[in-house]
């Protein structure tokens, strides 16, 4: 479990291809506190240590997490918002975050607001997940508050410290962001469908 409370920004340092498989290692202040077996949130997917030395680590994700992320597009020196597990007793400063992303989605509009910034993004709700206004949604990893709700789309307003300490300051009009919607939301929505 996760709060969706970015730690770090880690540097894509090294990727290879084994099978339908991609094993990626990042280069991390967190090093020294990881350990083989450990979950780490990589742009909000929940991935596993594998092994680790002084400065880098390395995680695998399978064919079913790439197919479903945005981890396939990764390239060697990428920016990556990472986020350990949270300890029982933390205080639980963002939601809720499960680190299984849901679904991709697109970055549509970027304006910057004296200082905020406000993001609009797409995704297909085909799938069956939803937003509610002032409900919470996991970007990448970052916990954050939907401002606009909208069928297939939403808005989420940014501040300078969120900004500048994740990759939200990378993305442009077109990038393609990992989504986990809201657990509750998803149970509801589910059980709405099941009914109908």
């Amino acid at each position: 479990m996760f709060t969706g409370i970015i730690e770090e920004l880690g540097t894509v340092s090294n990727l290879v291809q084994d099978k339908e498989n991609l094993h990626i290692t990042i280069e991390s202040s967190l090093n020294d506190e990881l350990k083989i077996d450990q979950s780490v949130a990589h742009n909000g997917v929940c991935l596993t240590v594998v092994s680790f030395n002084e400065n880098t680590y390395t995680v695998t994700a399978i064919k079913e997490t790439l197919k479903k992320t945005n981890l396939n597009a990764l390239k060697t020196g990428d920016a990556v918002n990472l986020e350990r597990a949270m300890k029982l007793g933390d205080r639980l400063d963002g939601h809720i975050v499960q680190g299984h992303v849901d679904q991709t989605g697109v970055c549509k509009s970027i304006k910057e607001e004296n200082g905020s910034w406000f993001f609009s993004f797409e995704y297909d709700d085909k799938l069956g997940n939803v937003t509610i206004e002032k409900g919470s949604i996991t970007i990448d990893g970052t916990s954050l508050t939907v401002v606009n709700s909208d069928k297939n789309s939403f808005s989420v307003a940014i501040i300078p410290y969120t900004y500048e300490h994740t990759i939200f300051k990378n993305y442009t009009v077109g990038s393609v962001v990992n989504l986990e919607f809201d657990v509750i939301g998803k149970y509801v929505s589910r059980l709405y469908t099941i009914k109908k």
